[in-house]
């Protein structure tokens, strides 16, 4: 498969999980702009920025695709990935937290909760261990200094980790 391909395959999954769903969930909900909808929209406007700057560190420093058909060759642990373990799902979380919050919908709440839950076991019982298995003690040593969710206030230099 050629690399322009790929990468158009690769966004299929978070169009599905960003677009597809939550607009099959509230098919029929009117849009109330205030507040909600509002500070929604600029959780979405952060969580597709961080998306979009996690996409270009795969293409351009990992030289693959977020996709697991077509995965990066080298671990990428610069820029986001200084902070958080996955700032890909970590955008996807905000941008759905937006979604719900911007159209005020339990129902997207509860599809957030469910991606979440997914993504926690497929990281856990399979991207993890295959990180390990590709990436070897590099990936272990980022993984111990890097949190897998919630990002850390500064970012990680595995050169000063060297030195410990």
């Amino acid at each position: 498969m050629t690399n322009i391909l790929k990468q158009i395959f690769s966004f299929i999954l978070p169009i599905t999980v960003l677009v597809v769903v939550p607009l099959s969930i509230e098919k029929n909900r009117t849009v109330l702009l205030g507040i909600h909808f509002f500070s929604g929209l600029t959780l979405i406007l952060f969580g597709l920025t961080l998306m979009t700057i996690t996409i270009s560190s795969f293409i351009r420093i990992g030289k693959g695709t977020l996709a697991p058909w077509a995965p990066t060759k080298r671990l990428v642990i610069k820029g986001p990935y200084r902070y958080v373990r996955n700032p890909m799902i970590l955008g996807v979380m905000t941008v759905l937290l937006g979604e719900a919050l911007g159209l005020w919908s339990k129902n997207i709440l509860i599809w957030t909760g469910a991606f979440i839950l997914i993504n926690t076991v497929y990281f856990l019982f399979y991207e993890e261990p295959n990180l390990e298995k590709r990436f070897g003690e590099e990936y272990r040593i980022y993984k111990k200094h890097v949190p897998r969710w919630l990002p850390r206030l500064t970012g990680y230099q595995p050169e000063k980790q060297n030195e410990l």
